[in-house]
């Protein structure tokens, strides 16, 4: 196994950090987009869809998402595994020799009325070789600490810090540590690696995967679980459920027993999950445990719906391209958006699709500026906004004096020697194109996507 390209792990030296099980937690409520405008609002916040996955998660300055694992410990104690997930765009990097090098500080807690906290303080460095990664959105570092805590319930919280200017994000959520004792198997563990440990005093060799997204399509979803001992040879149950319900995979873990920690692994193919939430559940009855994954087109940006992506990709160009993803079968879409993926990717060598972020943050911006204009079919669906996406920021802009009937704006695009002028009667809030700016536009568009396709 291995980490995605360019994430880059920090564990933090020593893992457990002392105190003297998730027990079940309930499943938080996952994202069930109904429109383009709920997709498009979760694609950038990305906050509250992981708060709601039931992970510890901050957003600006420095967002980050969290995620804790309980594994047994030695004696009566339950080791509390907690994952950073950070991107490099979220630290502030300084050129440092032929590098860029950021720094950061991640502080632990573990709070419970009446018991001294369980903290943890560590800052790391970051270093990369060009601009271009700096700039990256999909997860890059993953800081990982263990903790070993007797059960009970617990208050987490995490602050992701920049020594230099002391902007700080801070995240918090209640979590129940269970007691793990024998006969007792884990609760689902998203991973990236893990490989199993011998006995109880083992420090557990995993590496979590803490927004647990995978990329539909390309990643595989991988599982940890371990048993505890020493027990008869049994059988747990697992199944994996999409959100509407379905089960998408239905498996037992075989422990053969006689043993202080017996671990398996789960994979899930990446043809087989549908997008959106995944729930996995280990267990029958009242001993069921579950975890929360998230399928997605992308790791750099969270898209779980189908038809409200397509939607959203309404100027992108590619046509024929997108025309084909509308028409596809639901077990051809992953073979075909990897196609689409790589066709449109400027920049084969980066595990990003630039285009497709530039475009994706177009979107955003063209949604709030232009939110006021056209009512419910404002914002990125308005033409200026469609210019806009297509186009990006014009380089000049005028505007006819206040309370001109009709009124003016015209958009400069010096590099295209274009002009293009909106106009729009007094006491409407809906600019257009002029019949003219309407076919210039056409002729700037094809000169874009000509540009973009090389």
């Amino acid at each position: 196994m291995r980490l995605p390209a360019g994430v880059v792990l920090v564990v933090a030296a020593g893992i457990f950090a002392a105190a003297c099980g998730g027990g079940r937690q309930r499943p938080a409520e996952g994202p069930t987009p109904a429109t383009a405008e709920e997709t498009l609002n979760e694609l950038f916040n990305l906050t509250g869809l992981y708060q709601r996955l039931g992970r510890v998660a901050a957003g600006p300055p420095i967002p980050f998402v969290g995620q804790v694992a309980f594994l047994a410990g030695r004696g009566d104690s339950t080791i509390a595994l907690l994952g950073v997930s950070l991107d490099n765009r979220a630290l502030a990097f300084q050129r440092s020799g032929r590098d860029f090098v950021a720094r950061y500080r991640v502080e632990m807690s573990f709070q419970r009325p009446g018991v001294l906290p369980v903290r943890f303080s560590r800052e790391e460095t970051v270093s990369v070789a060009t601009f271009q990664e700096t700039q990256r959105v999909d997860e890059t570092v993953v800081f990982q600490q263990g903790f070993l805590l007797a059960p009970g319930d617990y208050t987490l919280a995490v602050v992701v810090r920049d020594p230099e200017s002391g902007a700080f994000s801070r995240g918090e959520r209640s979590v129940s540590v269970p007691a793990l004792g024998p006969g007792s198997t884990t609760a689902p563990i998203l991973v990236y690696q893990a490989d199993g440990r011998a006995d109880l005093w083992a420090e557990p060799r995993v590496v979590l995967n803490p927004r647990g997204t995978v990329a539909h399509g390309d990643d595989s979803l991988a599982v940890y679980f371990e048993s505890y001992g020493p027990t008869l040879a049994r059988s747990v149950p697992v199944e994996v459920t999409d959100e509407t319900g379905r089960a998408v995979l239905r498996d037992s873990l075989r422990f053969t027993g006689g043993r202080a920690v017996e671990w398996r692994m789960l994979h899930l193919a990446a043809e087989t999950p549908s997008l959106g939430r995944l729930t996995v559940s280990s267990g029958t009855g009242e001993s069921v445990k579950r975890t929360d994954a998230l399928v997605s087109f992308s790791r750099a940006w969270v898209l779980t719906n189908y038809d409200n992506l397509l939607s959203l990709l309404r100027y992108f160009g590619r046509d024929e391209q997108l025309d084909a993803l509308r028409k596809a079968t639901p077990e051809n879409r992953a073979a075909l958006w990897r196609d689409f993926w790589e066709a449109s990717d400027p920049n084969p060598e980066t595990p990003e699709n630039e285009a497709l972020d530039l475009y994706f943050t177009r979107v955003a911006i063209a949604n709030v500026r232009f939110r006021d204009e056209g009512g419910a079919s404002g914002g990125w669906r308005t033409e200026r906004g469609e210019v806009f996406i297509t186009v990006g920021e014009p380089d000049q802009m005028y505007e006819s004096p206040p309370g001109s009937d009709p009124r003016y704006v015209q958009w400069v695009y010096s590099e295209y020697r274009a002009v293009l002028t909106f106009s729009g009667a007094m006491g409407f809030s809906r600019l257009r194109l002029t019949p003219a700016s309407r076919a210039e536009f056409a002729r700037l568009r094809a000169l874009v996507r000509q540009r973009s396709s090389r």
